[in-house]
């Protein structure tokens, strides 16, 4: 992929992100990719219903600011990273900052979690959103960074713990957003992501109308390409675990754009044959 066509796709979810940043609530959400939302359903009760699907707990639930939860989950990074009290959490690509309340509610007043972001009204609807969390539990330590997740705006050795969520299948340079992980966690800090991944290669009668139309799932690689660049990147102890169920939940919601994907699959294939949600688990060093 050329520079140019690397900073397309930049753009691309940019401009995407910051018109769902910039809507109602109450109306659907229209994604970067170009359907009701790149990870998932469409706004209000479905993405409530949604992030209890994927594990989120009522308790955790409860603590975020509305509005913060789009609907743009396809996992439970926080659940994974098995957070402790006074860790720093860094969460890449953290939107509204769904996660980053959950993960600072988890590290306590000791803890801090930051919040890196590419889009500026995201960054805006987040900090916003910081306010309302302050308010609900008291504490102060949460912070939203503008940043590309390529090249964060964070120091070496800086997090205990990294996450994100759907987002790294995004980005047109993953193994450069790996590397960033292992410089900024400390040694020994370990790193928790869900993600879109692929299983097998999407069937090339569907590829270009896959990269037209969601180019989230056009952008994710196969999971063996990922663990690869995890380890390149000078991660250890890596851990991936699929859960299908998610892409199959995602066919049963009629989410438009699952559904395109479904009528140009070979027949009797399904979905979660070619694309699932994974959790990718690991340490440096």
């Amino acid at each position: 992929m050329t520079a140019t066509n690397k900073e397309h796709v930049r753009e691309t979810v940019r401009s995407g992100y910051a018109a769902i940043a910039e809507q109602n609530p109450m109306e659907s959400s229209s994604g970067c990719c170009g359907g009701s939302s790149c990870c998932g359903p469409d706004s209000g009760d479905n993405a409530s219903m949604l992030a209890q699907a994927i594990g989120y707990a009522e308790d955790d639930l409860s603590v975020v600011p509305e509005g913060s939860n789009m609907g743009l989950s396809c996992g439970n990074p926080t659940a994974l990273a098995e957070l402790s009290e006074g860790e720093v959490v860094v969460d890449l690509g953290s939107g509204g900052g769904f996660d980053v309340f959950i993960a600072a509610r988890r590290v306590g007043a000791r803890g801090r979690a930051v919040g890196v972001d590419m889009t500026a009204q995201m960054l805006s609807k987040a900090r916003r959103n910081a306010e309302a969390y302050r308010e609900r539990t008291g504490l102060n330590n949460v912070e939203f960074r503008l940043g590309e997740i390529e090249a964060l705006p964070l120091p070496d050795n800086f997090a205990d713990v990294v996450i994100s969520n759907c987002v790294i299948n995004l980005s047109p340079e993953k193994s450069r957003v790996w590397k960033e992980i292992a410089r900024v966690l400390k040694p020994g800090g370990r790193v928790a992501v869900s993600d879109l991944a692929l299983v097998n290669p999407l069937p090339e009668s569907i590829q270009s109308m896959v990269e037209a139309l969601v180019g989230c799932i056009a952008g994710a690689e196969l999971i063996s390409e990922t663990e690869r660049v995890m380890r390149e990147a000078g991660l250890s102890d890596i851990a991936i675990h699929r859960k299908d169920e998610y892409v199959d939940a995602m066919t049963q919601w009629k989410d438009p754009l699952y559904e395109k994907i479904v009528a140009a699959l070979p027949e009797g294939a399904k979905v979660s044959d070619y694309i699932t949600s994974a959790d990718f688990s690991a340490r440096k060093g």
